[in-house]
C-alpha cells in the first residue's frame, strides 16, 4: 500500500520516521525549502504529483529513482489538488474583485477553450483534475457514515424569494438538524436552497428566514452573478459557521456558478462522472423536486442502480416530491412504480407532496436501520 501525504506535516512526520519514501504519493506540497530532509529520504518509486520544488528537489528526487509529474503550465485548474474546494478558493478575486476574474469563471472558459476539439495535453488535465477530486471527497466522506449522507436533487431555475426555494431550504434544515450531511448539484436554485438550509441548521428557523428574506433581494445569478454571490457572501458574514455540507457542481454548466453556502465543493470538469459520484455517494437518501431533463435523467440513473442491486442494503432510498410534477406533468412516478413492482426497491421508494414528508420518511428509514 503507497502512503498518501499531501501535507507539509504528515511529510515531517514520514522524514522524522526514518525518510522512507519510497512507497509514498506526495501530492501538491511546497517542497521548495525541504532540500535537506529530501537529501535524507529513500525515494526510489516515490510518486511525486504537482509539487512544488527547487531545483535542487528535483534534481535530487529524479536521481534518486522518484517520478516526477510535473503541473501542467496552460491548465488554470491544479491538476494535483489535495483537497476539496472550498467557496472562496473558487470565488478567489471576492471581495473587491469580479467573479469574471475568479478560479472558477476561469476553469469554465478554460473548459469551454477546448469544446468540440479538446487537445490531449486539455484532456490529460481535466482526467487528472477530476481524478484528484474524486480522491479528495473520498477523503471527506471516510470521517462520515455513508447512510447519513442524503443529496436533494433540484433544478436550477428554482428563484430565491419563491415558495419552492424556501421549501427546499427547510428540507435542507430539518435533514442536517437530523444529522444528515445534505449534499446538492452545488449550483443555484433549488441545489443552493438545500446547502443553505443545512448550513444555517444551527442558527435556527429565524435566520433561516432572515436569510431568505436577504437573498430575495437578488433573485437569479442573471444578468449579475456578482449581485447574486454578494448577498450570499452577505449571508455568511451574519450567520458565521454552521453545519458541514457537501456541493457536487460541474465546469460542464459553467454557466451556473457554484453557491457559496456548501462548505465543501467537489467541482468536477465532467459532468458524467460528476452525475455518477454524486448519485453513488449519497447512500442515505435522494430527494428528487420538481425539475426538468437533468432531474429526470438523476433519478433514472439511481433507479438503474437499484433496480438490478442484489444486496438490499445497497439500495439508496428515492423520494419524489410532487404528486402533480410527477404523476402528470412529468409523470416519472408510474415507469418508476412499474419497475419496481416484486423488487427489494420498492420498500425504498415514495411519492409526497411536501419536503416535510420526504425528510421524515428518510430520517425514519435511517432510524430503523
Amino acid at each position: 500500500m503507497r502512503t498518501e501525504m499531501d501535507t507539509l506535516a504528515q511529510f515531517d512526520d514520514a522524514v522524522a520516521a526514518g525518510g522512507d519514501l519510497s512507497r509514498a504519493v506526495l501530492q501538491s506540497l511546497d517542497l521548495r525549502h525541504r532540500d535537506d530532509a529530501l537529501r535524507t529520504c529513500r525515494v526510489d518509486g516515490a510518486l511525486v504529483l504537482g509539487c512544488r520544488l527547487s531545483e535542487e528537489g528535483a534534481q535530487i528526487l529524479r536521481a534518486g529513482g522518484a517520478l516526477l509529474f510535473p503541473r501542467l503550465p496552460d491548465a488554470p485548474l491544479n491538476t494535483y489538488r489535495a483537497h476539496l474546494y472550498t467557496p472562496i478558493d473558487l470565488f478567489d478575486t471576492y471581495p473587491t474583485g469580479t467573479y469574471e476574474d475568479s478560479l472558477d469563471a476561469r476553469g469554465y472558459a478554460w473548459t469551454r477553450g477546448a469544446a468540440g476539439e479538446p487537445s490531449l495535453d486539455q484532456q490529460l488535465a481535466e482526467s487528472l483534475h477530476d481524478h484528484a477530486i474524486a480522491e479528495a471527497l473520498d477523503d471527506y466522506l471516510d470521517m462520515v457514515d455513508p447512510v447519513q449522507v442524503v443529496g436533494v436533487m433540484g433544478g436550477h431555475a428554482l428563484q430565491r424569494g419563491s415558495e419552492g426555494y424556501a421549501a427546499t431550504a427547510r428540507l435542507g434544515m430539518q435533514l442536517a438538524l437530523a444529522g444528515k450531511l445534505v449534499a446538492s448539484g452545488g449550483g443555484p436554485g433549488a441545489m443552493e436552497a438545500a446547502n443553505l438550509g443545512a448550513r444555517l441548521a444551527p442558527h435556527g428557523p429565524q435566520a433561516l428566514a432572515e436569510a431568505l428574506r436577504m437573498l430575495a433581494t437578488v433573485p437569479r445569478f442573471v444578468p449579475s452573478v456578482d449581485d447574486w454571490a454578494k448577498v450570499a457572501f452577505e449571508v455568511k458574514a451574519q450567520f458565521s459557521g454552521g453545519s458541514d455540507n457537501l456541493g457536487i457542481p460541474t465546469w460542464f454548466y459553467g454557466h451556473e456558478p457554484p453557491n457559496v453556502f456548501a462548505s465543501q465543493i467537489a467541482k468536477f470538469c465532467s459532468n458524467a462522472l460528476r452525475e455518477d459520484i454524486l448519485l453513488k455517494r449519497c447512500r442515505g437518501g435522494l430527494v428528487y423536486l420538481p425539475g426538468a431533463a437533468g432531474t429526470v435523467q438523476e433519478l433514472f440513473q439511481a433507479v438503474t442502480g437499484n433496480y438490478y442491486a442484489e444486496d438490499p442494503s445497497t439500495i439508496t432510498p428515492l423520494v419524489l416530491v410532487g404528486v402533480e410534477q410527477w404523476t402528470r406533468t412529468l409523470p416519472a412516478w408510474p415507469l418508476l412504480s412499474s419497475l419496481a413492482a416484486g423488487k427489494p426497491m420498492a420498500d425504498a421508494i415514495r411519492l409526497v407532496d411536501t419536503v416535510e414528508e420526504a425528510g421524515e420518511f428518510l430520517i425514519a428509514r435511517v432510524a430503523r436501520r
